[in-house]
């Protein structure tokens, strides 16, 4: 496996170009299943996890073509086109969907379209159980019914298709509400969804829905209601940028000590990022689809962070503040309402000198003078990247392993960060 080798106290100084959104591009793959028409898909993050979407839906008979580049920046910017006028089989097989959870997001298209589907039990990172109760309930709601047989979920739709129905989440679900989405854009009738997610990432599906001649309305808002239609059209999407990506090199900015332009994205989808940066003592210049982010070295103020759901604080960017916040000049408090099990990354920032202590949803994070390199290892997507955000400023070289994990969600981040001064190189594993 590949490893990650950082020298840690240089400031990074530079501009970042961000990408499209992994978590938006791939409920949009998976939008393609419901039309036999071409749906072509622009600004796509060259991500380990895109890879395995498109693997999944090549494997059930969608025809998949990279169409080139939006830019001159190597992968930055894909286009990709979908067409599933060929559909062989509605069975997402375990050896695929185990190595991504979002893989579940197939199952509402599936059953929409051809009335049954069956998909493994997902995998993907280990951080939390993160049921899909609340997906198949909704799917009952419209009238489907599930089995869950030999690791697998067996749904099938009722004669004549899935009907509209009202679905009120007990709790807000970015997948559940999405794939409750696509469902029920071409179920019979009106289908209203409560306590829907309101992430950028659910609105720009819900937009390329309706581009594609979908009937939803209420995007951005905790409820939606979708008129059924018979067939959807062909369209291209532009995916929108990744705040997450953002975010992340946003902090990196914060914890050097440095300056960093990020380009590409619109600051009014990550405003509860930028909201606790400036708490912490970043300074923040907004321009047109560009921020910039700069802070003081070792001027970290301490802040008390609770993630909720959009527009709230995201769980996505916890991690990341967790290795800003152990080098802030003071105590500060992180509560997790989203996943009970995402504080993995505390014992390898303790490893390099953090005092972190953890009960339950709760993280005290007392600031430290200094972290010190060391060999640790990637749990999952955001707590790796939280560790590359450590080892910039730990005295010392940094070794951070199993970074597939990275590859899931950052598009070429030591090239990123290496533009920015950081002294960072991939030492290629053995096959």
């Amino acid at each position: 496996m590949d490893k990650i080798k950082i020298t840690g106290g240089a400031p990074l100084n530079g501009m970042i170009e961000i990408g499209g959104a992994k978590n938006a591009a791939l409920p949009l793959i998976a939008a393609s299943i419901l039309s036999e028409e071409k749906l072509v898909l622009s600004n796509v993050p060259h991500l380990a996890d895109i890879t395995t979407m498109a693997n999944l839906l090549v494997h059930l008979g969608v025809d998949f073509c990279i169409d080139g580049c939006a830019a001159n920046s190597g992968h930055i910017g894909r286009v990709l086109s979908f067409k599933a006028d060929n559909i062989q089989t509605t069975k997402a097989p375990y050896d695929i969907v185990r190595k991504m959870r979002a893989s579940i997001i197939v199952l509402g298209p599936l059953l929409a379209r051809f009335g049954e589907a069956s998909v493994s039990l997902p995998g993907g990172c280990a951080i939390g159980q993160r049921p899909i109760d609340l997906h198949l309930k909704a799917f009952e709601k419209m009238g489907a019914k599930i089995l869950l047989e030999d690791g697998y979920v067996q749904a099938s739709a009722p004669k004549g298709g899935l009907k509209g129905g009202v679905i009120d989440f007990p709790k807000v679900s970015v997948g559940a509400t999405e794939n409750a989405v696509l469902a029920a854009t071409l179920a019979k009738g009106k289908t209203i969804i409560k306590n829907a997610a309101c992430e950028p990432e659910v609105t720009d599906l819900v937009n390329c829905l309706n581009k594609m001649g979908a009937k939803i309305k209420g995007g951005g808002t905790g409820t939606l209601t979708v008129e059924g239609v018979k067939k959807l059209n062909a369209v291209e999407h532009s995916i929108v940028p990744d705040r997450i990506e953002a975010g992340t090199y946003a902090v990196a900015a914060a914890i050097t000590g440095g300056d960093i332009e990020l380009r590409g994205i619109n600051a009014d989808i990550m405003k509860s990022t930028l909201s606790v940066l400036k708490k912490c003592g970043a300074k923040i210049e907004l321009g047109e689809n560009t921020i910039r982010v700069s802070m003081k070295k070792g001027k970290i103020k301490p802040v008390n962070i609770t993630t909720k759901p959009y527009p709230g604080f995201a769980t996505d960017m916890q991690a990341q503040m967790c290795a800003l916040l152990a080098v802030a000049n003071g105590e500060s408090k992180i509560t997790e309402n989203i996943f009970e099990n995402r504080y993995m990354h505390v014992p390898e920032l303790m490893r390099m000198g953090a005092n972190i202590s953890t009960d339950g949803s709760v993280a005290i994070i007392k600031g430290v003078k200094k972290l010190k390199g060391a060999e640790v290892m990637a749990t999952d997507l955001r707590a790796s990247v939280s560790l590359v955000l450590a080892a910039l400023i730990a005295e010392g070289e940094s070794v951070i392993n199993r970074v597939y994990h990275i590859d899931r969600g950052y598009e070429r981040i030591e090239e990123k960060l290496a533009t920015c001064g950081a002294n960072i190189e991939r030492v290629k594993g053995s096959a």
